[in-house]
């Protein structure tokens, strides 16, 4: 970004005392930046206020041995802003140059606050201040400057989306639910299910109510588990995100979080995806060691599937035993800020063995509904407006392939589905 009048000079952003081992978000010049010290008592370093792998807040990183590390996928940066450990490429990969952060041309410790200077500057220190200094207020960061996928793009009318789960709509009873921005009026009487205002379609499918406000043209996800005698099903109890749909799909489908943002699939390794295009969105197949009880591990082989705009399954298979986890998670865009959330856990023991015992689907469940909290709790401090397009919004390394394959998935939607349907 060239230097202008506004980012030129010395800026106080906060009290030096104020400036500790938590990022603090300040603003100087117009634009975000946080500062924290790398290490306690040490000098106090500068960055953009985002991470440029998926523009998460690093107001909520973490100083870990010196250096700064986003909490969603665990990169690190040096006090000069470059990126010293990006897991995802193992220990013998390379980080791009687009992954270093682009820091202020200097930061400095003066009369008792913290003065920083976005871009080169004549005065090489920060004048003495004549009075109390006032920091400017933080800014907003900058948005994507291609386009965002949100949860009222105008494409959306014509999907089928989960509105309730059959057994919140009892026999003649009604119940109001936010789609699109709008409240609309289910009911379920002899006839069948209705919707008001009118709908194109209302039915019901893998225990769901769904609703599509105009002709639909997505493709509907497959769930082979449901109805197969061979598995137990279980629903869990409805989530809500306060954010858009399109970053939580993301983050669901991400594989490169898992060992930083839940504690239980363990280590730091991470396999790169295979993904195979499908009409109206892809799968994506990795294998995965994860650590067990009493230190053991186990291999699974998981299977991510996505149809657009929000429906996935999550299939883990265990080679060794034939056992099957699978999850259903579609995702309903109630309004800009606002997504419920379903998940539906399908399981099985493997070929010729007993149903899971009841003990064991209700752990599986504990297990999905902390991960899922946790994964809430990742969006609440993103809390984005929707889903980054533009292929130069963000930066993607190998792990990052079903993300992408999902912006292109929900870009193939959003102009029409010419490409989503053969």
């Amino acid at each position: 970004m060239p230097p202008t009048a506004r980012s030129t000079g010395w800026f106080p952003v906060a009290r030096a005392t104020e400036v500790g081992t938590t990022p603090l978000p300040v603003g100087a010049g117009g634009r975000s930046w946080v500062v924290v010290r790398l290490r306690p008592g040490g000098e106090v370093s500068a960055f953009p206020a985002r991470c440029p792998h998926r523009l998460v807040p690093l107001a909520a990183a973490t100083v870990v041995d010196g250096r700064l590390r986003c909490p969603y996928h665990g990169w690190r940066f040096d006090a000069e802003g470059r990126c010293v450990d990006l897991p995802s490429l193992g220990p013998q990969g390379t980080a791009p140059p687009r992954a270093d952060l682009p820091v202020p041309w200097a930061v400095e410790e003066r009369h008792g606050w913290v003065w920083l200077a976005p871009e080169r500057t004549a005065v090489v220190a920060p004048p003495a201040p004549v009075g109390e200094p006032r920091p400017e207020p933080v800014p907003a960061p900058a948005p994507p400057s291609g386009p965002v996928f949100g949860n009222l793009h105008p494409s959306l009318e014509h999907a089928w989306h989960p509105v309730a789960l059959a057994r919140e709509l009892r026999p003649g009873g009604w119940l109001q639910v936010r789609l699109l921005g709008r409240t609309w009026s289910l009911s379920r009487t002899p006839d069948g299910l209705s919707a008001d205002p009118p709908a194109w379609g209302v039915r019901e499918r893998f225990g769901l109510v769904w609703l599509a406000p105009a002709e639909p043209r997505d493709v509907p996800l497959e769930l082979p588990e449901h109805g197969d005698r061979g598995f137990v099903s279980r629903w869990l109890t409805p989530s809500r995100s306060a954010g858009a749909a399109g970053p939580l799909a993301d983050t669901l489908l991400d594989v490169a979080h898992l060992p930083f943002v839940h504690g239980r699939w363990g280590g730091t390794g991470v396999p790169v995806p295979e993904v195979t295009s499908e009409p109206g969105g892809f799968s994506a197949v990795s294998e995965h060691r994860r650590d067990g009880p009493a230190g053991s591990a186990a291999h699974r082989v998981a299977t991510w599937t996505h149809r657009a705009p929000f429906q996935l399954r999550l299939r883990l298979e265990s080679p060794a035993s034939g056992a099957v986890s699978t999850r259903l998670v579609v995702l309903q865009p109630e309004d800009a800020d606002s997504t419920r959330v379903y998940t539906c856990l399908l399981l099985s023991a493997g070929p010729g063995q007993p149903l899971p015992a009841p003990d064991a689907v209700a752990a599986e469940a504990a297990a999905a509904e902390q991960e899922l909290a946790e994964d809430l709790a990742l969006q609440a401090r993103v809390a984005a407006v929707g889903l980054p397009l533009g292929p130069r919004d963000e930066l993607h390394v190998r792990a990052d392939r079903p993300g992408v394959a999902l912006r292109r998935a929900l870009s193939d939607f959003a102009r029409g589905g010419e490409d989503q349907v053969t």
